[in-house]
């Protein structure tokens, strides 16, 4: 039996995270998430800490030993050929962490969220594509009052992705959260019992 592997994406602060919950909490689904994957890559004294520490010196660490993440998003999100070298030495270890996960799994449909899904090449990963998608206005506007952003820093984050309207061109199912909650978990629920 082929597990059902849905791999959750979208644009940065377009509702992910509310989608994943809601699947995870009303339907028991197993929730792989390739954020808590990143952050064990880049774990203290992890040997890929260590090689961002070689090339941007002791000040990318916190005085814990920790790395140091708005001192590196401020690198990576303002020169893309850094983001490149962070991106080709942290996803390799994600894609890892998932394979090993889906393959000891005892669960038939897993969710796999992963933001940067096409653009780390991961779609293989997966067999079902859901895209949350939001209109750009309120894209910007969620993410400088989620993070506490100015627009530029916002408008740095959400450019450093592919353009959303190009993953909903790629994706099996869209999720609009450009409306109100209700609205978006009554597409996951449709969406849920159309596949099964």
């Amino acid at each position: 039996m082929t597990k059902r592997l849905i791999g959750l994406t979208g644009g940065i602060a377009t509702g992910k995270s509310t989608v994943a919950n809601y699947l995870a909490s009303v339907y028991g689904l197993p929730i792989l998430d390739a954020d808590i994957y990143a952050r064990d890559a880049v774990s203290e004294s992890s040997v890929i800490l260590s090689q961002i520490t070689q090339r941007y010196g002791k000040e990318i660490l916190l005085t814990d030993g920790n790395l140091n993440r708005k001192k590196l998003a401020e690198i990576i999100f303002n020169q893309s050929p850094e983001r490149s070298w962070v991106e080709n030495l942290i996803h390799p270890y994600v894609r890892n962490c998932f394979l090993k996960t889906i393959e000891e799994s005892p669960h038939d449909t897993l969710v796999l969220v992963i933001p940067l899904l096409f653009e780390a090449g991961l779609e293989n990963l997966v067999n079902e594509i859901w895209v949350v998608y939001c209109q750009g206005e309120i894209q910007k506007q969620r993410l400088m009052s989620r993070n506490d952003l100015t627009e530029v820093q916002a408008m740095a984050r959400i450019n450093s992705q592919l353009p959303l309207e190009e993953k909903v061109a790629r994706a099996d199912v869209v999720l609009d959260n450009s409306s109100d909650l209700e609205s978006l978990l009554r597409q996951v629920d449709l969406s849920i019992a159309r596949f099964h």
